[in-house]
């Protein structure tokens, strides 16, 4: 039953394992021991994001360095790997701790991401540069074929301080109110405040960063921006 669902995911991958060792560690999360897929993780993530810069580099000629960032953001950021990866079915196929099984990781997007990566570099170590390009650029040619420049909004944190410095206001601050969670799967809350409303907003994420975005949101909806 387990080679079977692997061969199944493969097929969906287009990418077949000559080691299945290899996709076996890349679909290994921390919470199920010392041997996981956290290094694979690494790599992976830095491959994507070459892989994914130098496409919409040849993509968009005339794009400036701002707009290809923005893009780039867009395409390797955690939500859209988590959507990659349920499109994909990864979740089946996870090895997860017990914990981790019993709360849901196979469907948290955070894990579903860190998997994509993992993926990507196990790739990488077993066909190289050319294989992972080719792959990439398969699962993600109907995301690259819908971007225009246009496309390239601002995150809401962006947004909000650009707002501010235009009124010469002081910039938000963020804190962190509160931490949940264990430390594989943690829960940030957010405050963002700013000094043209008097009641702060505050959000929750499975990142600092990600949680700062939604508080920054929050803020510029009730500014009505």
């Amino acid at each position: 039953m387990e080679s079977l669902k692997y061969h199944r995911l493969q097929q969906r991958l287009g990418y077949t394992f000559v080691d299945q060792k290899n996709l076996q560690l890349a679909l290994t999360h921390r919470s199920h021991g010392a041997t996981n897929n956290e290094r694979l993780e690494f790599l992976g993530d830095s491959i994507l994001n070459f892989v994914i810069g130098e496409a919409l580099f040849k993509k968009f000629p005339e794009a400036k360095e701002g707009q290809l960032s923005r893009l780039r953001s867009q395409m390797v950021k955690g939500e859209t790997l988590a959507h990659l990866a349920r499109e994909f079915a990864f979740g089946e196929c996870l090895v997860l701790g017990e914990g981790e099984m019993k709360s849901g990781g196979h469907r948290r997007d955070s894990i579903l991401a860190d998997t994509v990566e993992a993926i990507i570099g196990a790739i990488y170590l077993e066909a190289g540069l050319d294989s992972c390009r080719d792959r990439l650029h398969s699962w993600y040619a109907e995301r690259l074929a819908a971007l225009s420049l246009e496309t390239t909004v601002k995150d809401a944190k962006t947004r909000l301080q650009e707002h501010l410095q235009s009124l010469q206001k002081p910039l938000p601050e963020y804190n962190i109110v509160d931490v949940n969670g264990e430390a594989h799967a943690q829960l940030f809350t957010v405050e963002c405040k700013i000094a043209t409303l008097s009641q702060s907003a505050t959000a929750q994420a499975s990142s600092r960063r990600e949680a700062e975005k939604q508080a920054a949101a929050a803020v510029l909806a009730r500014l009505g921006l």
